[in-house]
Parts: C-alpha cells; structure tokens; sequence
C-alpha cells in the first residue's frame, strides 16, 4: 500500500483497482485456505555458462536489438499456467474434486511475496525472488487451493551488503533495497507504459528494446540459473542477435506473425516501432550509421507516437555535432 501510495506503480492503474485483495488470497477465490506455489527455470537449453558476460556484451553493441531473455521465447503465461493446470488435475486425481484456481501473473496475486513465504527463495534487492540454487531466472505462478496444507518454511535471505543489482540499474529505478520505482523501470517504459517515453530516460535505455535484465545480469546468485528443459523458451529467430534496422523494418504483418504465441505481442506493433526508435537514436549517438538510413523510412510514419521518438531518434546525431 505504501509502494501505491507513493506512486511507484505509474499507469498501472490495475496495481491498485483490487486494493488489499492482492494480500487477501480468499477475498480473490472464496473458499482459499492454502496456496501451492511454483517455479519454472526459462533460459534456453543452448544458454551458455558464461550468459551473464554475452548478455552485458550485447548491450555494449549499440545497433543490436536486445530482447529480455524471458521473452525470446514462447509466452509464459501459456506454459506455466497449462503445468499448473496439469498438476491441479493430478492432485484431483489423488485425493478428488477440490476447489483450486491456478494463477500466473495474471491476476490481483502478490506472487514475489508468496513464492518467498513458501520457501521459493527469498526477495533481493532488485524484489525479485532469488535461490541460492537457481538465482533469478524462473517464473512464478501459484495454485489457491481450499485445502489446509501444512506451510512449508521461508529461506534465510543472502544478499548481505551486496548492491550490484542497485549499482547495475541504468536507469535507477531501484531506489532502494527492495524499493522499485517502475515509472523510471526500463521494463515498465518498454512494456507497460503506453505513450511517450519521457525524453530523459530514452538515452538511459540504450539498445534494450523489450524489458531488462541488468539487475539479474549484475547478481552473484545468478551464476547458479538452471537452463529450462523445455524448447518452449529457447530463443526464437530474430530475437537474439538481430540488428535494430532489421527489426525497425517489420511490418505491422510481419510483427504478428513473428511475435504469434509470443509474450512481446501483447504491446503491439506501434510500441515495437516506438521503442526500437529510441534504441536507434541512442546508436545513432554512439556513431552507427546504419541507424539513420533506418529511422528516415519511418520518418513519416502515420502513428504520432512513432514519429515524435524518430524525430527525436534522428536529432541525437544533431545533437551531437
């Protein structure tokens, strides 16, 4: 309520509509005595030991296109919620009918908060859930059960003095431990803010064009992230290692077609197209010249909200002499 109140949620407007609902699981689904959470790794099977390094070398090539890594894949909404759906229907046929509603992200759920009740792992500084045998990298998700289950305990925490999480932000968004300001989060601003960027944050983002790993790049546990088992979050062609022209070329068709089953869909192709524009002002700064040619085919786009970021995009060479 506090995090509400100081307006840290921005125009995620839903943060507060359900109010206290979100720390009351039986207000949400009547009935709720016990909630089952769950995890599920999701860096490729290809993921290489030395991820943490590649990624951070990624962000260092300003006309490359970086997608967070939990998007380059299949939508996660749709995978963890048919393996919790799988394992409700398993325990159904262990004990009988009971009543159950599965969650993932989806919902008014404090799912960080239950996941390091239950043992998942405890909140680092970044409020993320963290193992010390799995780091970061695993989605959450839960199932409301009208079942007295026995709690399982919390794990100690194990971020000591570490700040590398707050010290690696680009944009300070982490403004303290375990206090996230989303309006200045690059996530937020690429995914779930819908207008303009604020102009003096579309330097910060650098090439990040959907979402940011930065705080769990930076984090020590996250030499641990286990690699997924599944091919359903291997990276799809396009989304790893593609040029931000390449992607700034894509037509509204093509970006359907390419994001189908994909997490990245649900911002559309004018979101696309407007972060990509910041991405290529911020090369266009850093002297890539491919980056100009690309942003003058879109000069006179017919969305506004896409036009005013290429202008933008386009001055950053001005502005540099």
């Amino acid at each position: 309520m506090q995090w509400l109140a100081q307006g840290f949620h921005g125009e995620m407007k839903y943060m507060a509509a359900h109010g206290l609902r979100r720390a009351r699981p039986a207000e949400l689904v009547p009935g709720t005595v016990s909630v089952i959470t769950a995890r599920m790794d999701y860096l490729p099977s290809d993921t290489p030991a030395e991820w943490q390094r590649i990624e951070f070398e990624r962000l260092a090539r300003p006309g490359e296109a970086v997608v967070s890594m939990y998007a380059r894949g299949r939508d996660y909404h749709k995978v963890l919620r048919a393996r919790l759906q799988k394992l409700a229907d398993g325990i159904g046929e262990e004990i009988g009918p009971f009543g159950h509603r599965v969650f993932t992200d989806s919902a008014p759920v404090l799912e960080a908060e239950l996941a390091s009740r239950s043992g998942q792992g405890w909140r680092g500084k970044h409020t993320l859930v963290l193992d010390r045998a799995a780091g970061s990298m695993f989605f959450l998700g839960e199932i409301y059960v009208d079942l007295a289950l026995p709690p399982s305990e919390p794990v100690s925490p194990h971020c000591g003095s570490c700040s590398a999480c707050i010290d690696a932000c680009p944009t300070g968004a982490i403004v303290g431990p375990h206090r996230l300001d989303a309006r200045r989060c690059i996530s937020y601003l690429t995914i779930e803010h819908a207008g303009p960027i604020e102009p003096q944050l579309r330097p910060l983002i650098g090439n990040r064009i959907y979402g940011c790993d930065d705080c769990q790049l930076a984090c020590p546990w996250n030499k641990f992230a286990a690699v997924s088992t599944l091919a359903d979050f291997d990276a799809r062609e396009g989304l790893a290692g593609s040029t931000l022209a390449s992607l700034f070329a894509w037509s509204e068709e093509e970006f359907l077609r390419r994001t189908e089953g994909s997490a990245i869909r649900r911002i559309g192709h004018e979101r696309w197209l407007r972060n990509i524009a910041v991405a290529l002002g911020n090369a266009l700064r850093a002297g890539d010249e491919a980056a100009q040619a690309a942003l003058l085919t879109r000069a006179g786009d017919p969305s506004p909200l896409v036009r005013e970021h290429v202008a933008w995009a386009l001055a950053q060479r001005t502005s540099q002499g």
